[in-house]
This record gives structure tokens, C-alpha cells and sequence, in this order.
């Protein structure tokens, strides 16, 4: 489909229109007959759908909003639901189906609206597990079960629950945990630019320097593309999990229309339905407080979001937006290789934080590069 904003007209604003309203988002009834606008209205109730669902908040509906939206109109029930490979099945019912099998006790994986290979075995667990037929598709026969039984597991996030015991057992030590780290843009995409700075070399300058630290202390680090590549959100995704990544780390920085914006911001997974990655909230928590008290750059939140890098990649993930570039102050810092280098060590006392686990720590801002690689020596003995 077409981008759509405000101001277009047709049969996909009429469709828009008509999601909108099935949702209670905004009222249609009494329209007049005529060619659909996508008027004032649409676009505040676009902006407020965005918000609720973790997506970027602009009011334009593009793929990813469209895909979300149209999702959000089924239920659990409304249509069979199967695991497609070449066109996976998204929605709001496929989140039901991962949250009420997780509920039984069967694991479904990240509960993020998209039907996989982890949530077809799970439901095909459950199918023989209750005597139906197992052939992994979720049909009348499927959900009448799941809605009769009542649930082994109440309470928690049972698969965030195994995220975060999966870090405890890896213990403290940094040395062999795999990391990939993702300076965003690249290639054909320099991202934002302002004043001939670009983000996309920023982000991967910051990159080899984050690099080179956690090689330092006996970390596996892996970069997701050389300096002339800019591969999708789905292939910097797909490079995590083939790799098996312990954690992946998304490198950005931001822009605003005002030259007044500025800061630091860092998002992990939440899908709107009050879900979110425990081990990734944790770590976006561990990165915010580290760079907002080590650089002084203002402090704007850690945010829970639905982006494709952080919904597709199986590890914890975190993205980072380190400044905004269309801020003076912002742009004049990041241009300096000395202050990339404070960001790069707030971002590695972060995660040996999150690994730590509140054994041994100090307080934000006064861990350093040395006691790191100390704290390593020392556990190495």
C-alpha cells in the first residue's frame, strides 16, 4: 500500500478510516457518502494509536502502522492462523494465542504478535498434549480448548522470567559473552546530517571504539555491518540470531524539527499490551542512567517499543539515540572523538552492570573503564 498523511483521499484512507473506527479510535457513523479524507481527525487518531502500540508517533500511516493496525482489528478466532514462511501471520490473535499458551505452560517465545516457528511447536505441544488434531493450525476446534482450560501459570512473564534467569546463570564475567552491536544507517543511507556530520559515520565510529573496549575485557564483539553497508532492520535482526547473540546493541542518534530537542533516549521491546522484555528493559534502565549522569546529556527516558530491530531479534535488544544532531550542543559533543569515548565506556559499564546483578556495584557514573577490566582480572583468579 501507499504512505498515507494527512490531506490524501481514496479507497486506503477509506480503509484507515474504517479500522480507526472499528477500534473506537474514531467515530464514522453518520458519515456522508463520498470520497474518504484523511483529514485532521484521522491523523490525531493515527498519533494516538501509534502511542498506544510503541510505534513512532507521526501520524503518517506507513507499512509498519498498517501492518499493526490491520493486525489489531483480529481476535483470537476471527481467522485460522498457521505458520506461513514466506508471509508470517501478524495480529493481535496471534498475540493472544502466544499469551494464553505461555499462560498453559507451553513456550511460545516472545509474545510479539507474529506467528512462528516457536509458536506453531508450542501449539502443536498443546494440540497433543489435549488429544486434538496436530497439525499446528490454531482453528475453531483449537480455540475452544484454549478458552476451556484453565491456565498452569498465573501472574509474571514467564518467558522474560527465563530471559533474566538466563543472564544469573551466565554469571558475572564478561569474557565470552557474544555481543552485537549495530551502528544504525550506512551505505546509501547516512542518516540524519546536519552541518556535514552524519549520523551514520558517528554511529560507527562509536561502534569500533565500543568494539575495541569489549574485546578488551574478553567479550565476543561483533559489528552488523561494514562502513559502506546499510543492511534493513530485518538483516541487522537476522545477523543477532544467526550469530547467537547474547545481547544486541542499536546505535543512533536523533532529530527534531525544533533545534531545541536534545538528550539521550533508549528503547527495548514492549508490545502495547503491557509486555515487555524484562532483561531489555533492565539494560535500556542500566545505558539511560550511565550516559544521562556520565555526559550530561538531558536524561529523556527509556521507552518500550515495537520496531522491527527490537521485535525481530531473539536476544535482549536495546537502541540507543546518543544526541540529537539537529541540536548545536548535541552535534558539537558527538563531534568529538573524546566524548564518544565517555558514551562508549557508559555503554560497557552498563552491561557489565546488567550481568552483575547488583553483586559487587557502585554507584551510576563512578564505574570506570580500569575497574571493569579489574573486576575481570580479579574473577579470572
Amino acid at each position: 500500500m501507499r504512505v498515507l498523511r494527512r490531506g490524501d483521499a481514496g479507497d486506503d484512507v477509506a480503509e484507515i478510516r474504517s479500522m480507526l473506527g472499528s477500534l473506537d479510535l474514531l467515530r464514522t457513523e453518520g458519515e456522508a457518502d463520498g470520497q474518504a479524507v484523511f483529514d485532521e481527525n484521522v491523523e490525531r487518531a493515527v498519533r494516538g494509536f501509534q502511542q498506544r502500540r510503541g510505534l513512532i508517533t507521526d501520524g503518517i500511516v506507513g507499512p509498519a502502522t498498517y501492518q499493526v493496525l490491520r493486525g489489531a482489528t483480529y481476535h483470537l478466532g476471527s481467522r485460522p492462523l498457521a505458520y506461513l514462511f514466506s508471509s508470517p501471520i501478524h495480529g493481535d490473535d496471534v498475540f493472544a494465542l502466544q499469551d494464553r499458551l505461555t499462560q498453559l505452560g507451553y513456550d511460545a517465545g516472545r509474545p510479539d504478535g507474529l506467528f512462528g516457528a516457536r509458536t506453531e511447536q508450542a501449539l502443536r505441544n498443546f494440540q497433543r498434549d489435549y488429544g486434538l488434531v496436530v497439525d499446528g493450525i490454531c482453528g475453531p476446534a483449537t480455540v475452544r480448548a484454549l478458552r476451556q482450560l484453565s491456565p498452569r501459570a498465573t501472574g509474571g512473564r514467564p518467558v522474560f522470567l527465563r530471559e533474566r534467569e538466563q543472564v544469573r546463570e551466565a554469571g558475572p564475567r564478561l569474557r565470552g559473552k557474544r555481543i552485537v552491536i549495530d551502528p544504525g544507517h550506512g551505505g546509501d543511507d547516512p542518516g540524519v546530517v546536519v552541518d556535514g556530520v552524519r549520523e551514520a559515520e558517528v554511529a560507527w565510529d562509536l561502534a569500533r571504539r565500543l568494539e575495541g573496549r569489549m574485546k578488551a575485557t574478553g567479550m565476543e564483539a561483533l559489528i552488523s555491518r561494514g562502513p559502506g553497508h546499510g543492511p534493513t532492520e530485518a538483516g541487522r535482526a537476522a545477523f543477532a540470531n544467526d550469530a547467537g547473540a547474547d545481547l544486541f546493541l542499536s546505535l543512533h542518534c536523533d532529530r527534531n524539527q525544533s533545534p531545541h530537542a536534545q538528550g539521550v533516549a533508549t528503547f527495548h521491546f514492549g508490545n502495547g499490551h503491557g509486555t515487555t522484555s524484562t532483561v531489555g528493559e533492565l539494560l535500556a534502565g542500566f545505558i539511560q542512567r550511565e550516559l544521562a549522569a556520565r555526559t550530561g546529556l538531558l536524561d529523556c527516558r527509556t521507552h518500550a517499543k515495537t520496531w522491527e530491530i527490537l521485535r525481530l531479534t531473539r536476544c535482549p535488544a536495546v537502541r540507543i539515540e546518543i544526541g540529537y544532531l539537529t541540536s548545536a550542543r548535541d552535534r558539537a559533543r558527538l563531534s568529538d572523538p573524546a566524548f564518544r569515548d565517555v558514551v562508549a565506556e557508559g555503554i560497557l559499564v552498563a552491561v557489565k552492570r546488567l550481568y552483575l546483578l547488583g553483586e559487587g556495584d557502585q554507584p551510576t557514573g563512578t564505574f570506570t573503564f580500569a575497574d571493569v577490566l579489574a573486576h575481570e582480572l580479579a574473577k579470572a583468579e
